[in-house]
This record gives C-alpha cells, sequence and structure tokens, in this order.
C-alpha cells in the first residue's frame, strides 16, 4: 500500500522563493501544505495563484515552531502516513523528499519516528562552510541534547525531517520560536520515539539571516537555548532513562 506523504513549507516573507521552491517540490511530493505564518509582503499573493496545494494562513506572525506546529496538525487531522518539513530558503533540496520519507518504513529494518536530516553525518561536494557562530550554537546544543537524552546526533536544527504521523500525537508544541526543535528532542526521548538521521547537503544561502531581537546575539541565543532544554527536561519524565540508569535498584 502506497504511504499517503505530506510536505510541509513554514512560510514568513519568502515572496521572492516560494513559487521556485513549489515548483521543485510538485516533482517529489504528491500532496502540499504551505503553513504561511503571518506574512506581510506579497507572500499571500503568490500562494493564491499556486494551483492544487494546501495553504493554512497564521493572521499574525507566530514563529517557526508555531508553523510547524500547524503542520503536525494538519497532518494528523488528514490522516496522512508521513509527513516531510522543508524550508522555503533555498538550503535543503526537494529531491531527497521520497527517500527521506521512505526511511521512515524502510522495507527491512526498524521503523522511525522521527528521520532527521543532519548536514554533518556525511560530506557531499560543493558544502558550504556554515557561519562560526551558527556551527558552534549547533555543536553546543547537540552535545547537550545528546548528554542528557542518550542520543547521537550530530545536527539538532536541521528543518529537514521525516515524521511518522501518529507518532505527533505524543508531542505537545509549546514553544512556537526556532527553539521549538529543542522541546521535540526532549519529548521524543521522553515518549520512546525511534529516531535516526539522514545525510543532506550542507547549503548556507542566508548567513545574515534573523533569530529575532535579543537572539541575534550568539551568546543570548545560545543561553536562551539552554534554558529550553532545562525547561523541558524538568517538565517531562524518562522512565527508559531512569530505568536504565537505576538498574535493579530502584524500586
Amino acid at each position: 500500500m502506497a504511504l499517503r506523504l505530506l510536505t510541509a513549507l513554514p512560510v514568513y516573507n519568502e515572496a521572492a522563493h516560494v513559487h521556485g521552491v513549489l515548483e521543485q517540490v510538485r516533482r517529489y511530493s504528491p500532496d502540499i501544505l504551505v503553513v504561511n505564518d503571518g506574512s506581510s509582503d506579497s507572500t499571500a499573493d503568490v500562494l493564491a495563484q499556486e494551483p492544487g496545494i494546501h495553504v493554512v494562513t497564521h493572521p499574525k506572525n507566530q514563529g517557526y515552531g508555531a508553523a510547524l506546529r500547524t503542520a503536525f496538525q494538519f497532518a494528523l487531522e488528514h490522516g496522512y502516513d508521513v509527513l516531510v518539513t522543508i524550508d522555503c530558503d533555498g538550503q535543503h533540496q526537494p529531491e531527497l523528499i521520497p527517500a527521506m520519507a521512505a526511511a521512515v518504513f524502510p522495507e527491512s529494518g526498524e521503523e522511525w519516528d522521527i528521520v532527521s536530516g543532519s548536514r554533518y553525518l556525511q560530506h557531499f561536494d560543493g558544502d558550504s562552510i556554515p557561519p562560526a557562530d551558527r556551527r558552534r550554537v549547533n555543536m553546543e546544543i547537540t552535545r547537550l541534547l545528546n548528554e542528557h537524552l542518550g542520543l547521537q546526533l550530530t545536527d539538532t536544527f536541521c528543518g529537514f525531517k521525516a515524521y511518522r504521523v501518529p507518532a505527533l500525537a505524543l508531542l505537545n508544541v509549546t514553544n512556537l520560536g526556532y527553539a521549538m526543535p529543542l522541546q521535540v528532542w526532549v519529548q521524543a526521548v521522553a515518549q520512546g520515539l525511534r529516531i535516526t538521521e539522514f545525510p543532506v547537503p550542507l547549503v548556507y544561502l542566508d548567513a545574515s539571516r534573523s533569530f529575532g531581537g535579543s537572539l541575534d546575539d550568539t551568546r543570548k541565543r545560545l543561553q536562551h537555548y539552554r534554558e529550553v532544554i532545562d525547561n523541558e527536561l524538568a517538565a517531562v519524565h524518562f522512565p527508559a532513562l531512569e530505568k536504565l540508569e537505576c538498574g535493579s535498584g530502584c524500586q
């Protein structure tokens, strides 16, 4: 039986890019959702001219995490098997969508709940050199998550992912900004979700992208991410990890 695949693009003020990205995504995904997160440019006008796609519009800009939360809800409500998320800035490769989606349900071996793109798992010809501050933050937060959660991630923040849709019902996304993936990692481990990585090329097209306000300061952004992890760790329970730590001495 063929899997029902939905590819979702979170979009904010991407009028210059969204048509070109959608042209590529159409080649590899039968169903497409664009979450227009309160764009103030002509993104809505561009999307109105795009046939055969689903569009959900936030009246006001809520944040990257909010757009992905909407995509999760849409995929669950419409009974898809796999959700692939891909950014609209041209950094991801739509031709990898089928392979990433198929990796959720491999022909042999274990099924996965989250197949996360990693730009550091494998070297590709033409890979970009990441901005030093972005790489440092990614490395530090990836190290922290691996340490706390017993994971072996190499790339915490890649937005190119595939999810087994029923597993999304176990996540409670409340962080609406760029730290949302950190909340998802913690909750995914707490819920016992099966996680693997998928190698994708490293492409940076906009090294000057703003994270919003004080988060453009690398030190403040790193501190914010640490606080999000700490708060989420305090809010959830990890039965599997507790069992490993306690061994036979726990009551």
